[in-house]
This record gives C-alpha cells, sequence and structure tokens, in this order.
C-alpha cells in the first residue's frame, strides 16, 4: 500500500504539471488578450499594465514566474478583469455555491441511479426494465446545458413553477440539480444494470441461490457489491466533476460558481483566473481518481493495489 500511494503521488504530480503546462502555453497561443479591446488602450498605458503582470516578457519566462509563484507560494495570482481579486479568493468564495449544488446532484444520481439500475436487470425484459431503459436512453441523449434550458423554457418562463435563476430558497436547486444530474443519472443506471446482469451469471450467485439464501441476500450480499466496482470508477471522476460545478449550467441559472466565473474568464481572456480554475479541477480529479483506486481494493479483495 505504502508504495502505491509513493508511486500515485509522483504520478500525480507530473500529471498537474503536465496540465499547468499545456494549458499556460495554449492559453498564450491563443488570439487576443486580457486587455484587448475594440478602442485599444492607449501604448503608454498598455506598457504599464503589461509591467504589472509580467505580460511584457517572453512567454517561456511569463511561465517560470507563473510555476514558481503557484508551487512555492500557493498564488494563483490576481485577476486580470475583477480589480482587487486574487485567483484564489476567487475559487474560494464560489467554490462552497457549486460544491452544495454538485453535493445534491451527485446523491440523486446515487440514490435514484442505483437502484433504477438493479430494479431493471431484476425485472429484464418487463415492462420495468424497458420503461426504466427508455427514460436513461432518453437521458443520456440529452446534454445538460439542453436539459437545463429547457427547465428554464418550460418550467421557469412558461409554467413559473420553478425559479430560473439563483439559490435562495430549496425550490431554486430543483432546476440546477436536474441538469447537471441527468446525464449522469441515466448512465448510472444503464451501467448498474449490464453490471448487475453479468454478475448474476457467475456460477457463486447460482451457489448462493442452490443454499438456498433469499433473494435479497444474494443480492445485496453477493451480487451488489461486484456490480458496483464498474460504478464506483465512474463517481470519481462524476463527483470531481459535478463538485466543481458545470460551467454551462451554473451560466444558465445564473448561479455565481466556479462555472459562471470560468465562463467569463475565457470570454475576457482572463489568463489567471482560467489557470486556477483549471489548476483547481485537475487537482480535484486527480485526487478523487485516487480514492477510487483506494476504495477498489476495499470493495474487491481480488484487486491488489501494490501489483
Amino acid at each position: 500500500m505504502g508504495r502505491f500511494i509513493a508511486n500515485r503521488m509522483l504520478s500525480m504530480v507530473v500529471t498537474l504539471l503536465f496540465v499547468i503546462t499545456i494549458t499556460f502555453f495554449l492559453m498564450h497561443a491563443a488570439p487576443g488578450g486580457p486587455f484587448s479591446r475594440e478602442k485599444a488602450l492607449p501604448e503608454a498605458i498598455m506598457k504599464v499594465v503589461e509591467a504589472r503582470f509580467n505580460l511584457d516578457k517572453p512567454v517561456w519566462e511569463q511561465y517560470v514566474i507563473y510555476l514558481k509563484d503557484v508551487i512555492i507560494n500557493r498564488d494563483l495570482g490576481p485577476s486580470f478583469q475583477r480589480v482587487g481579486w486574487t485567483v484564489n479568493e476567487i475559487i474560494k468564495s464560489t467554490f462552497p455555491t457549486s460544491a452544495r449544488v454538485g453535493g445534491i446532484s451527485v446523491l440523486v444520481v446515487l440514490i435514484v441511479g442505483v437502484p433504477i439500475g438493479i430494479i431493471s436487470a431484476m425485472k429484464q425484459g418487463k415492462w420495468q426494465d424497458q420503461l426504466a431503459m427508455f427514460m436513461a436512453t432518453l437521458g443520456v441523449t440529452i446534454p445538460s446545458f439542453v436539459l437545463g434550458t429547457l427547465i428554464v423554457h418550460f418550467f421557469s418562463t412558461k409554467l413559473n413553477l420553478l425559479p430560473s435563476h439563483g439559490l435562495s430558497t430549496w425550490r431554486h436547486y430543483i432546476g440546477p440539480v436536474i441538469a447537471l444530474a441527468g446525464f449522469s443519472l441515466s448512465f448510472v443506471a444503464r451501467l448498474t444494470r449490464s453490471s448487475m446482469l453479468e454478475v448474476m451469471q457467475q456460477d457463486y450467485i447460482r451457489t448462493a441461490r442452490a443454499k438456498g439464501l433469499s433473494e435479497f441476500t444474494v443480492i445485496g450480499k453477493h451480487a451488489l457489491k461486484n456490480a458496483l466496482i464498474p460504478v464506483v470508477s465512474y463517481v470519481g471522476p462524476l463527483v470531481a466533476a459535478i463538485l466543481t460545478g458545470s460551467f454551462v449550467v451554473e451560466r444558465i441559472f445564473a448561479i455565481s460558481g466556479m462555472g459562471k466565473y470560468f465562463v467569463e474568464s475565457v470570454n475576457n481572456r482572463d489568463y489567471t483566473v482560467i489557470m486556477g480554475v483549471t489548476i483547481f479541477y485537475a487537482m480535484f480529479l486527480i485526487v478523487m481518481v485516487f480514492i477510487v483506486d483506494i476504495l477498489y481494493g476495499l470493495i474487491d479483495p481480488r484487486i491488489k493495489l501494490d501489483e
């Protein structure tokens, strides 16, 4: 276990450095800049601004300075567009909002998606299975931004049943949570169903039934644990993606989370915010994948982490 953790820590650092490097140079290679305007700033002012943020230096030198600040000082830099704000402050103030919506969405995905997949597998070929798989297939074909737009259009604008923006009351969470959870819930349901059907054909399941064990015990104690391994592998990246906020969904529902500011930073070429949010998301994703690998060993003893 110790050797496995050490190797994974090293690979996590290398991966994060790779993400920082690629994002930094691709961002600077894109046309335009954080202070580009339709009406150009006077040359003297532009020189002062660029010198203030080290933009007058060669790109490789900017990269070295940025990497030094991130690694040594844990400083993601100031925002170019939001005067008086640092990227650290923006992430600190917006992540809790994204995490609240994302946390509820993850719970909905697991609490609803897994049971639907189990019931569908147990009722294979029957109307319950057909209905569940029809809805799941429909769910995986509709992107979250399309679902969010439909919710705002019909349930907020036309029917006036749900609020269209903000997170003031519990009703404000319904639209964003459905939009965020829709695709993942459908995918988890389908994944659970296919995994359960595969596990239920194994010899040890037939042996358990031959011993006279109840169907509840066979499913809950023997089948479900192994059937959830593929689901766990999907849930790791899912948690990272949803907890950091869906960029487009937060924009649609005017939620002041990380996604909203990331979209604004891309539109405004706010280099430091783009880099900061990307680094935060990459680190979150890497950590979640690492946790999933640890859970593999706990769920299935046959998986040897040292190997």
